[in-house]
């Protein structure tokens, strides 16, 4: 089934992860002919890794970018060949299946080539004008008898011929004949000519048009160490099908243009272009052919499709975003910059987290999430909502909150305080990882701004100021963002101390008040999406 990404923004939360799970759940039990997978876009916090481990819940795999790769669009029921068969039998094959190549493979199904149509027609235009030959192609005699359907009378079927290819038709006593020791020679019923190659040393002797060899000449081939085959065909067809009974190794690309199946198809189809059969191998780590990318393959190929939950922000979202087919966006913040091809369901609703808005589309669907997934959700709304105290915290807020501590038979309250304990534990973090873990960007009419915010139990952090504000600076050069802030919340006093880089006076206009050596004191503030944020864009 074709894999539909549910993720949440950059730098995941607790809300972010659990909607994205909770969601794709949901999802997976409505439609259930579709894969929906839950993703993150970055490392999870202290906070966010708790609430997993409590649930009982897996760490979503990481999702880089959502760009097309050469397994999004790559043939996957494909045409392989031993490069120990025939020329004449791979070539059937090409035929049969109306193939312009066919990857090759040794003995344990690694790729080690590609058959084309180019390499056969070569084959025969090099051979136009001068006799074929097996010197670069050495065939054992057992695959030229089954290539002609003949009978081998005499020599070892799994000798090796590499001399070249006549069909003898002159006189047996003419002088120009070049034949030489170890040539292949097809020969009529003819027998004086019959005897000459044989006492010159051909590799092998193929009678044509079923003539049977005398006796003596069985004997002569034996003491020179000459094969001899029977063949049921004309001398000119028994010349062309030994030369088709050569291993295709020795005919092949040995060098085919090769992908992993994770490259981006931006970064492969000039390469498929540009080769002249036009396609490229999907291999993996063992180098074996998995699938194949023609050409063809890259002409309007389906998005990935992927399912946005708490964001709307392009800046906020996975890489690639804007080349993808956005099924649906599920967010409880403002309606952001996202932009998509085709109408989709979106839903902006207010209220303190996304997995509120998650349980609530459970419950109109007369479905109830798995007793982890609720535990999880429950984490999710108490961290947005700081434990029910933040001034986004709405009734259907508390009413998710009470409907989930019955499901998962546990205190909400506690559940929520030893969450924050456990989570804020930010000791051993470095100041660039909490500057800017959690940080999020907002367009502003002079370009972009972003507020990370970090919550802390007591005011352990402060002690951290001047280290935390030296981080944040440098992200806001690294970034070229006009201002950049972090939110220390401390959840038992409800407020935050605002740490700000760039022009304080966007700060003032927003809150009343000037940064001092880079902070902003904000009792009672604690929410970045309705309180800081708003304010800060409004600024500008």
């Amino acid at each position: 089934m074709p894999e539909i990404y549910v993720t949440g923004h950059r730098n995941p939360d607790t809300d972010s992860i659990a909607a994205a799970i909770g969601y794709a759940e949901l999802l997976r039990r409505l439609n259930p002919n579709d894969a929906y997978v839950p993703v993150r876009l970055g490392k999870l916090n202290a906070q966010t890794t708790w609430v997993l481990e409590q649930a009982g819940v897996d760490e979503p795999e990481l999702l880089r970018h959502i760009l097309l790769r050469a397994r999004d669009v790559m043939q996957r029921d494909f045409t392989r060949a031993s490069d120990h068969e025939p020329v004449r039998e791979v070539g059937r094959t090409m035929a049969r299946q109306n193939l312009d190549l066919l990857p090759m493979v040794d003995d344990d199904g690694t790729l080690t080539g590609v058959m084309t149509e180019r390499a056969l027609a070569r084959r025969y235009i090099r051979e136009s004008r001068e006799a074929s030959s097996l010197e670069d192609t050495p065939t054992v005699v057992s695959a030229i008898v089954d290539a002609l359907d003949g009978e081998l009378v005499a020599g070892d079927p799994e000798k090796a011929v590499a001399g070249r290819v006549w069909v003898y038709a002159m006189d047996a006593g003419w002088d120009g004949s070049a034949i030489r020791d170890g040539d292949v020679v097809v020969i009529g019923n003819r027998e004086d000519a019959q005897q000459r190659v044989v006492e010159a040393g051909v590799g092998l002797l193929v009678l044509s048009n079923e003539v049977r060899p005398p006796d003596p000449l069985l004997a002569l081939a034996g003491e020179r160490g000459t094969a001899v085959v029977v063949s049921p065909l004309d001398s000119y067809v028994s010349g062309r099908m030994i030369t088709l009974a050569a291993p295709a190794q020795a005919l092949m690309d040995a060098d085919p243009l090769t992908v992993g199946p994770d490259d981006v198809i931006a970064d492969i189809s000039e390469g498929i272009k540009d080769v002249h059969y036009r396609a490229a191998i999907v291999v993996d780590r063992q180098r074996r052919p998995i699938g194949l990318v023609t050409r063809s393959d890259l002409v309007n190929p389906t998005p990935r499709r992927v399912v946005l939950v708490d964001h709307a922000e392009q800046a906020q979202s996975v890489a690639g975003v804007e080349e993808a087919e956005i099924v649906e966006i599920l967010d409880h913040h403002h309606i952001g910059s996202i932009e998509t091809r085709i109408p989709v369901r979106a839903t902006f609703d207010p209220v303190g987290s996304t997995a509120t808005l998650v349980v609530e589309r459970f419950r109109q669907n007369g479905m109830e999430p798995h007793r982890r997934t609720a535990k999880l959700l429950l984490g999710a709304v108490l961290s947005d909502t700081v434990i029910l105290n933040s001034p986004t915290t709405t009734e259907r807020d508390r009413a998710v909150v009470e409907y989930l501590e019955r499901v998962v038979h546990l205190d909400a309250r506690e559940f929520g305080r030893e969450m924050f304990e456990r989570g804020s534990d930010v000791a051993d973090a470095s100041a660039e990882e909490i500057a800017t873990r959690d940080a999020k960007e907002y367009h502003v009419d002079s370009g972009t701004i972003s507020i990370a915010q970090i919550e802390t139990v007591g005011e352990t952090l402060l002690a951290r100021s001047d280290e935390l504000l030296e981080a944040t600076k440098a992200f806001r050069e690294q970034r070229g963002h006009v201002l950049s802030a972090l939110m220390v919340t401390d959840i038992l006093s409800k407020g935050t101390h605002l740490l700000v880089a760039g022009d304080g006076a966007p700060v003032e206009r927003a809150f009343g008040k000037a940064p001092e050596d880079g902070v902003v004191d904000l009792p009672d503030v604690m929410s970045r999406k309705k309180q800081v944020a708003p304010a800060l864009m409004a600024a500008f």
